[in-house]
């Protein structure tokens, strides 16, 4: 699974991609979430989804 910002979501999409040959899902992350102040994985930005097999 993998965080990232808007500037890195196609990475890690494309990663997921080649890990598991499989279409990733790809959540937003709410506003609400207590999840909100987790960072990108390829960056210190703050991450806006969540990218998982």
């Amino acid at each position: 699974m993998y965080y990232a910002c808007d500037e890195h979501i196609e990475l890690a999409i494309d990663m997921i991609i080649d890990e598991r040959e499989l279409a990733p899902i790809v959540e937003k992350i709410d506003e609400n979430s207590e999840m909100l102040s987790t960072t990108c994985s390829f960056c210190e930005n703050a991450a806006i989804y969540r990218v998982d097999m």
